[in-house]
């Protein structure tokens, strides 16, 4: 989701960086199609982002070995987390996303208060298992006042691949009723696609591969759905006026 969105953001023309704040299990790069081992160049005390389908990215995988596990406390994460996001010369960015990891813990709550972030997207699934995990999310981020963009909802539906039917294996309504109940919006239903995870897997997101396919198009729609919703929060923003007396 974090790969898509940040590339369908940038097929629009946006600046775009992405962050991988999963400490514990990093996976952009892969997901980018970055080849193992790449390094980022270091100039004085910043690290370079790695750039890739039109995003810059910068993620724990660049600097430790990817069969490595980061066998780290809490604060340990957390502070490897702050060294990746201030230590990156990220340039202009119009937005960073942040993949987060599961579960509302460290990495959270550094990010929310070190942060001034304009808003969380929760991914779930329908299930109601999946779907007690997104509360938890969206009240971890309205503790911390965080706005929620919205919720999407992923592998709403299966699509047999040889006989087109349709199924809700996953149950149905579900990212629905959360957004209800929570007075936020739905932003799309994504299918469990084969196509997705073959492109993932090949390290080209399927907004790059087949732009043209009904799954990118959902994605350049979450993406649209994004940039109004940062529009508006910046207008939103006070302005202070400091005046002579």
């Amino acid at each position: 989701m974090s790969v898509n969105l940040a590339t369908a953001l940038a097929a629009s023309g946006a600046s775009v960086g992405l962050l991988d704040a999963d400490i514990y299990g990093p996976s952009q790069g892969a997901l980018l199609g970055i080849p193992e081992g790449t390094r980022p160049e270091v100039s004085g005390d910043k690290m370079k982002p790695i750039k890739a389908h039109g995003v810059v990215a910068m993620s724990m995988g660049f600097v430790t070995s990817e069969r490595t596990p980061a066998i780290w406390r809490g604060p340990m994460a957390s502070g490897a987390l702050q060294q990746l996001l201030t230590q990156t010369e990220w340039g202009e960015l119009d937005y960073l996303i942040v993949d987060m990891p599961p579960g509302t813990g460290d990495i959270q709550l550094t990010l929310a208060q070190r942060v001034p972030l304009t808003g969380a997207v929760i991914v779930t699934t329908p299930q109601d298992i999946a779907l007690l995990d997104a509360r938890k999310g969206i009240e971890m981020f309205r503790k911390v006042a965080v706005p929620v963009i919205g919720i999407v909802e992923n592998m709403s539906t299966h699509i047999c691949s040889s006989c087109g039917h349709e199924e809700a294996i996953f149950g149905s309504g579900g990212g629905e009723q959360v957004a209800v109940d929570y007075d936020t919006v739905l932003l799309a239903q994504l299918p469990l696609a084969m196509d997705i995870r073959l492109q993932s897997d090949e390290g080209t997101p399927i907004s790059i591969s087949n732009p043209d396919s009904p799954v990118s198009q959902t994605f350049r729609d979450i993406a649209a759905k994004v940039q109004t919703f940062v529009s508006e929060q910046v207008i939103r923003a006070p302005v202070i006026n400091i005046m002579d007396d």
